[in-house]
């Protein structure tokens, strides 16, 4: 296939990683930092440094496209084992999906495409009652 295609499934396996952590892990800076070592070691055991680059890159996209959602969902009231569960359930799809080319690249756009449309309907802080409280 060519080093397109390993640079792919890495970056689809990257953001796979990076989508099981953030949920795991709950903080943007460690989520972020583990995802990206994670990442970067697999690709550079299993391929090259190109793949390795791809893996941190994909890892940094899936912490960044998952985070709000985590946030969001634990904020509402979810639980932190049921959120890893399903956001668990749904890397492990990412990263068969990884396998599949372009999709790798892909995977990682589309996450952070919808974290970021998440993030943009996120509810914004308000005064509360402290607005009736002014005479």
């Amino acid at each position: 296939m060519g080093g397109w295609y390993t640079i792919g499934v890495m970056v689809g396996l990257g953001t796979a990683i990076g989508i099981a952590l953030s949920a795991a892990l709950r903080r943007l800076p460690v989520a972020l930092a583990v995802a990206a070592v994670v990442g970067a070691v697999i690709g550079l055991l299993v391929w090259g440094w190109p793949q390795a680059i791809g893996g941190a890159i994909g890892a940094a996209c899936g912490v960044a496209g998952a985070m709000p959602l985590v946030v969001g969902t634990l904020r509402r009231g979810g639980t932190r084992g049921g959120t890893a569960t399903l956001l668990g359930v749904g890397a492990l799809i990412a990263a068969a999906l990884a396998f599949v080319p372009i999709l790798g690249y892909l995977e990682a756009v589309v996450v952070l495409v919808l974290g970021a449309r998440l993030r943009r309907r996120a509810p914004q802080t308000h005064a509360g009652l402290r607005t009736l409280a002014r005479d």
